[in-house]
């Protein structure tokens, strides 16, 4: 098939390898999963524990069992009816010394022929950096560094090669330089082999450069498989050591001369001179718009199709390309060319393309990519919001303002942290863009007294306020969806801009993207302006990420089952018309998105976030337990000082504290008891991972440029000590009390939010493992190794219908009803791919606390129904909500519907009485149901 109908996200590794995954196709099938959705499966960098920092796109990472391993996988999928979903990486690769191309770069500099794959500014305003890539991965100052002699030049005799060696990073020696070190030998041994290297430097073509260069590395390699001409070459070398003050000397002025420049790695946000991904430095970004460079990178994934190996892409982080549309489209049309290629036994369908995108509230993906869909963050954020109350909100925001924590409105802190990166992390990337605008100005007349630092403070507020990850302007400017993005940043822009600098906004308004590039008369404008769009493109998505999901999620402490991927906190809740209509505007745009509800990039665990949600529905309890531990634990907090000359601070902050019980109370395990002195340390470490994780993040009194370690010890010993047992039990008698009041209610949210990504309009995704209760915390615990033995036994001992709800604490319960319902997509393909979303309407006393829809097609229909806000009518001590707690209230259905339903996951008859069906039937024993008329 090629669309699927259930995906199980895997993540591969050297510890979970292809080979390892077949063990767990059977599995998977059982379950009613018809495609495996993998992680990056191409040659990643040695021990990568997720695949994206890929060095070789040219054959399958031989960590994971390398291409006859994927074949064995594949066979198996196939012998179970089921396909493979690739998670693909155009965007950027890692700049390892495993990375052959990046390497060669480093090595010939402008004259590699892979010097324009990667998005390098050959031309820096730096005239340091001038014709160079800057190398920023010294761990101090490049002096301290080269004065300890932890720079050394070493020959690989194999490869006739010599680099300069700085602990796991090798940075090779350009060819034209290697006459000089040989030199230094003064041996009659190496006199042809110099005279070889001599000859680089004199040739006509970059290519007759390196063909000479092969040559002489032969030589070099001959002369060093002699004892003598090893000696001579390690002699030579000598001269370069650090051991003596002239080697060091000499040692810098060879490096000196190199294609790229050795750096301290925190230079890199300020002094980078090529696109990384977001902030991350070894990763670097590719100029995949180039054919070539396209061609080069997708050559293994268009065999793979073609030979039915592979049946879809995952596309990562889209919006980092140039053209997003223009790959995408390009990708459809060269896989769907190949299909007239792949197996008779495939069916000849078009692929599955689904796009890691991030979408803002109200932002729609755009329907002309050729694209099936999102990775379904948005789906995510969306049954999230529909679990909260929103009544929740001003109490939950007068807690945190009463405990002393911040008051900054979730928007405010987004723009707070937008211009901290922009002035501190992401400068570089900021500050090419700004030159490119400058140089436009300066070729104009009328626009030739705007300054660089006129140019700078605005093109700043600009990306301040930018309500989207980015814009798609291209040859012909911008359309009508990116004009309007773009006037609602201007507007807000202008507001916070000096009257004199406003008229400027206009201007560059034009420039990046408000006029087509192709109007202005100069060539070197238009290319100018195609550049400065590109940029400006590129730039917003890194800024977005990094000032939402990695500073201010960590910094905004209301609540945080709302702080995730693809979420706005600010936006507290969804009401439940607004639910179902994002839901039918899936079913008509993008009918085969991807349905998320966890993923490898989550920050709380599925089952986390549900059981957080329950706090917006006891705001005041939840405030009560709060003031309470606040006090308890009032003498383990500390006085630090968190930056020099200032007064100490508190540890931990009222905002990190607050956060902490937050993770606590949606984390702790069900079976995790007080008396189990080894599972809480186990699980305070896990928690002491991720509060490390968040301070730093947050970048207030901690960061990764700069990490206040006091600060940390201090709020990890306080974590410690509030957990320990044996100096602390009356808050951790208090805190399991309260999990154990809200843990059913989560749990009901926790099949509520299960149900509707198998029912809703798109393709349900499982992420690995999760069929089972998922308290995973952010990566890379969300990455830890999955217990697939409990979880086949657990299937395998699975009763035929689910009748009783008490042994819920296991999370059996959440797996029979996944399993249960994907066996009825799988029955009914049709239906949930291609059926009609009819909102229901509920009435009744407590038609707020349920949402319930209709799926219709060629005469046969479900009804999907589940509780929502549970926890003041659930049951004390289970997931389910009494009969008569439901009192008057009905669902309604359209007027032709069926009188007779089977409620799937139980297998009970349910009667229509007057087209109403009354909840107290339908949600007997569960607080979900599932009713089939075929």
């Amino acid at each position: 098939m090629s669309i699927p109908r259930a995906t199980a996200r895997l993540q591969f590794h050297k510890d979970f390898t292809l080979d390892d995954a077949v063990k767990v196709i059977d599995y998977y099938a059982a379950l009613g999963v018809s495609h495996i959705y993998a992680s990056p499966l191409l040659a990643a960098r040695s021990g990568s524990m997720h695949g994206y920092d890929i060095v070789d796109p040219t054959r399958i990472n031989p960590e994971l069992g390398g291409e006859d391993a994927l074949r064995r996988f594949v066979s198996r999928l196939r012998e179970k009816g089921m396909g493979l979903i690739a998670d693909i990486v155009p965007n950027h690769m890692g700049v390892s010394p495993e990375n052959p191309w990046w390497q060669h770069v480093l090595e010939w500099g402008r004259l590699s022929p892979y010097a324009g794959w990667f998005d390098i500014d050959w031309q820096s305003a730096d005239p340091a950096l001038r014709e160079k890539v800057l190398a920023p991965f010294l761990g101090q100052s490049y002096g301290d560094v080269l004065k300890a002699g932890e720079i050394k030049l070493q020959f690989d005799a194999q490869k006739g090669k010599i680099a300069a060696v700085y602990y796991a990073h090798h940075f090779p020696i350009a060819p034209v330089d290697y006459a000089k070190i040989l030199h230094a030998a003064e041996s009659p041994r190496l006199v042809d082999v110099v005279a070889a290297f001599e000859k680089i430097a004199v040739a006509d073509s970059p290519q007759i450069q390196q063909e000479n260069a092969e040559a002489a590395s032969q030589l070099l390699r001959d002369a060093a498989a002699s004892e003598q001409g090893l000696a001579d070459i390690q002699g030579a070398l000598a001269h370069f050591s650090e051991t003596t003050p002239e080697g060091i000397d000499s040692l810098h002025e060879l490096l000196e001369s190199q294609h790229y420049r050795l750096t301290w790695w925190r230079n890199a946000a300020e002094e980078i001179n090529w696109r990384r991904f977001f902030e991350v430095t070894d990763l670097a970004a590719v100029r995949v718009e180039q054919d070539s460079v396209f061609d080069a990178t997708h050559a293994l994934i268009l065999r793979l199709y073609a030979e039915g190996l592979i049946d879809g892409v995952r596309i990562d982080h889209v919006d980092g390309l140039a053209d997003p549309a223009a790959y995408c489209r390009k990708l459809r049309e060269r896989l769907e060319s190949l299909t007239v290629q792949r197996p008779a036994f495939l069916l000849r369908t078009s692929p599955y393309i689904i796009v890691e995108k991030i979408l803002a509230p109200g932002e729609q993906l755009r329907t002309d990519w050729g694209v099936n869909g999102t990775t379904g963050y948005e789906f995510m954020d969306q049954v999230g919001a529909l679990l909260h109350d929103p009544a929740g909100a001003q109490p939950l925001n007068a807690l945190r303002a009463e405990l002393g924590g911040s008051t900054t409105e979730f928007e405010l802190e987004v723009r707070t942290a937008r211009r901290q990166l922009l002035e501190e992390n992401l400068v570089g990337e900021f500050d090419s863009l700004v030159r490119t605008l400058h140089t436009i100005a300066r070729a104009d007349l009328h626009t030739r007294d705007f300054s660089h630092a006129a140019i700078r403070r605005v093109l700043m507020e600009l990306l301040i306020y930018f309500p989207v990850y980015r814009t798609y302007a291209g040859e012909n400017g911008r359309d009508l969806l990116d004009q309007q993005v773009f006037e609602q940043a201007a507007m807000h822009a202008r507001a916070s801009l000096r009257p004199a600098d406003r008229p400027l906004l206009d201007v560059l308004d034009k420039w990046l993207g408000g006029e087509a590039p192709h109007v202005h008369e100069q060539a070197d404008v238009r290319n100018l302006c195609r550049r400065a769009i590109t940029r400006f493109q590129q730039l917003t998505p890194p800024l977005a990420a990094k000032s939402v999901e990695d500073t201010a999620f960590y910094r905004y402490g209301r609540l945080l089952s709302r702080n995730e991927v693809g979420a706005d906190p600010g936006q507290f809740a969804l009401s439940l018309p607004e639910f179902h209509e994002a839901c039918m505007q899936r079913a008509r745009h993008f009918p085969n998105n991807l349905l998320a509800t966890a993923t490898h990039d989550h920050k709380r665990g599925e089952d986390v976030r549900t059981r957080l949600a329950v706090l917006s529905e006891l705001p005041n309890e939840w405030a009560d337990q709060v003031r309470n531990w606040f006090t308890l634990n009032a003498p383990l907090r500390t006085q630090v000082i968190s930056e020099e000359g200032l007064p100490p601070i508190t540890a931990p902050q009222p905002d990190d504290e607050l956060m902490l019980y937050q993770m606590l109370v949606g984390a702790w395990p069900l079976d995790l008891s007080i008396s189990d002195y080894a599972g809480i340390k186990a699980f305070a470490e896990r928690i002491e991972g991720w509060q490390t994780k968040a301070l730093r993040e947050a970048k207030s009194t901690s960061s990764w440029v700069k990490p206040n370690e006091d600060y940390e010890n201090a709020c990890k010993n306080f974590l410690f000590a509030i957990l320990d047992a044996s100096g602390n039990g009356a808050f951790l008698n208090a805190l399991l009390a309260w999990i154990r009041r809200i843990a059913p209610a989560g749990a009901v949210n926790s099949f509520t939010q299960t149900l509707l990504r198998l029912t809703s309009p798109g393709v349900p995704d499982l992420y690995q493992g999760t069929e089972f209760w998922d308290f995973s915390l952010v990566d890379p615990d969300n990455r830890r190794p999955v217990d697939y033995m409990a979880r086949q036994n657990a299937l395998h001992e699975m009763p035929p219908v689910i009748s009783d709800p008490h042994r819920w604490q296991s999370g059996t319960l959440k797996q029979q009803i996944i399993r249960r319902t994907l066996q009825l997509r799988m029955r009914e393909e049709e239906l949930f791919g291609k059926g009609e979303y009819i909102p229901l309407e509920v009435e009744g006393s407590r038609a707020n606390n349920v949402v319930a829809f209709m799926r219709r097609h060629e005469g046969k229909e479900i009804i999907s129904i589940a509780a929502r806000f549970p926890a003041k009518i659930i049951h004390p001590d289970m997931p389910a909500i009494p009969a008569h707690a439901w009192e008057d209230t009905v669902v309604t259905l359209p007027a032709d519907a069926r009188p007779e339903w089977l409620e799937c996951l139980t297998e009970t008859r349910i009667t229509v009485n007057a087209n109403r069906i009354a909840l107290s039937d339908a949600l007997h024993t569960l607080p979900v149901a599932v009713l089939y008329s075929g």
